[in-house]
């Protein structure tokens, strides 16, 4: 079997319903040797994370088009890319609110950090991680991880590869203050 993130368009559905999508998508899919692990909301997409033979995948989008229609599948599989292409790529998920993809493509930028790099790679890995989280409506376990993504932040200023540093801890910590999580770019 292969793994997909398949992107649904998102009009009207918010991280409250990740659940109930999930149970809709595993109702649909009975019977098609689908494993469909996760769902998470964004405001653009409806992600599911889904295993199935590669062949059947048009099937199992035709299943979920009720849900809504699908906007992109990506396969997923482990991507060997310079490090200057994986933060671009990186920067460009999560602006485009596919924080686990982020995550993923960020954790293999962080195995080629130096000593002093490490822990600002691993502070935008938690919070992307945290904000997986949120899309599955998990918001405690979002701030929790975005505080220990604010501690990982902690000694780093300025500007990384286009990334306001500042802005970014700020931003994170506005949300843990306030309790109020919200989507934002970098």
């Amino acid at each position: 079997m292969d793994r997909f993130m398949l992107h649904l368009k998102n009009t009207r559905f918010v991280p409250e319903d990740s659940g109930h999508l999930l149970a809709k998508a595993r109702q649909v899919c009975v019977g098609t040797n689908t494993v469909i692990r996760d769902s998470r909301v964004s405001s653009k997409y409806v992600e599911f994370d889904v295993s199935i033979d590669k062949s059947k995948l048009d099937e199992l989008v035709s299943h979920l088009n009720p849900i809504a229609p699908l906007d992109h599948a990506k396969h997923v599989v482990e991507e060997h890319m310079e490090k200057e292409d994986a933060i671009k790529l990186g920067i460009s998920y999560f602006n485009d609110e596919r924080f686990w993809e982020c995550h993923e493509v960020l954790e293999g930028v962080w195995k080629k950090c130096y000593e002093g790099e490490r822990d600002l790679v691993q502070g935008i890995i938690l919070v992307a991680a945290a904000l997986v989280h949120y899309q599955k409506f998990e918001n405690n376990i979002c701030l929790s991880v975005l505080g220990r993504g604010l501690d990982k932040l902690a000694k780093s200023s300025g500007m990384y590869h286009g990334i306001d540093i500042d802005a970014l801890r700020n931003k994170v910590q506005m949300i843990i203050n306030s309790g109020k999580i919200s989507r934002f770019t970098i």
